[in-house]
């Protein structure tokens, strides 16, 4: 019991150990500057969007403005942070591929941060920047449920988590430039399927740096219940059942896991 107890310690021990080092500082910094210009575009789209149409709840082509915008966005931040670090730019993310085995715990910890922050510190510029508007928030609808809009943003938290499992499998080939927007297709799509009940977030780090800025933290374990376990169940889910490392494609005697 005292040797599983030290192997244990010093199994610890060394994935902090990697997660400091130079190579990890730097994927950090990576997923810091991609999620910072990620959460800048999404919420300030949906300030341009309030700006132009002073109702802009009830006009559905905010709806697209938002949907286009966060499909632009998180398209580009995957593809320029990629090599760096991953490209996860989101908390649900990281978690997923924690789960999966893709990534340590003590890493994907720093990785929360680094979006967190980031996040923070986007919906800050734009607060200061920005100084006619408030900062929006992700809100539940009237009709909606805090466990229903849980639901929802599982649903949605799963389908992207799911689709980056499979855009970034190497057993697929390089994941080169259309995995990332395949991804980016699927958040916007996602987003005109929930805008207007959850605001379709699928992103914990977003949902928490506009609720710090601008004061208000309701329903806030919506938008991190519920990603959380649909990426959770994404990542087990593929690896484990629909293409699990055992199964080796014949045609190329490739058998990695996923390396996003």
């Amino acid at each position: 019991m005292l040797v599983r107890n030290m192997e244990s310690t010093t199994t610890l021990a060394a994935r902090f150990a990697q997660s400091v080092t130079p190579t990890a500082l730097r994927s950090y910094l990576a997923e810091f500057i991609a999620t910072f210009l990620l959460v800048f575009a999404v919420v300030g789209s949906s300030m341009s969007a309030r700006k132009m149409m002073p109702d802009a709840a009830a006009e559905p082509s905010s709806l697209i403005v938002v949907a286009i915008a966060n499909a632009f966005a998180l398209s580009s931040t995957i593809y320029i942070a990629a090599d760096a670090s991953g490209g996860h730019v989101n908390p649900a993310v990281t978690f997923g591929l924690a789960i999966g085995g893709h990534i340590s715990i003590p890493t994907a910890l720093f990785y929360w941060v680094a979006q967190m922050i980031a996040a923070t510190f986007a919906c800050l510029v734009l607060k200061v920047i920005v100084v006619g508007q408030h900062v929006p928030t992700h809100a539940i609808a009237e009709e909606m449920t805090g466990f229903g809009a849980s639901i929802l943003e599982g649903i949605m938290s799963f389908g992207l988590v799911y689709t980056i499992y499979v855009a970034a499998d190497p057993r697929r080939g390089p994941l080169g430039s259309i995995g990332p927007i395949i991804i980016g297709l699927m958040a916007g799509a996602n987003v005109l399927a929930t805008g207007p009940f959850t605001g379709g977030s699928m992103n914990p780090a977003c949902s928490f740096g506009s609720a710090v800025v601008a004061g208000t933290f309701k329903n806030q374990a919506a938008y991190w219940v519920g990603p959380l376990i649909g990426a959770a169940i994404a990542g087990l889910l593929y690896d484990n059942v629909v293409f699990p490392p055992q199964a080796c494609d014949s045609s190329r005697g490739v058998s990695e896991g996923v390396g996003v």
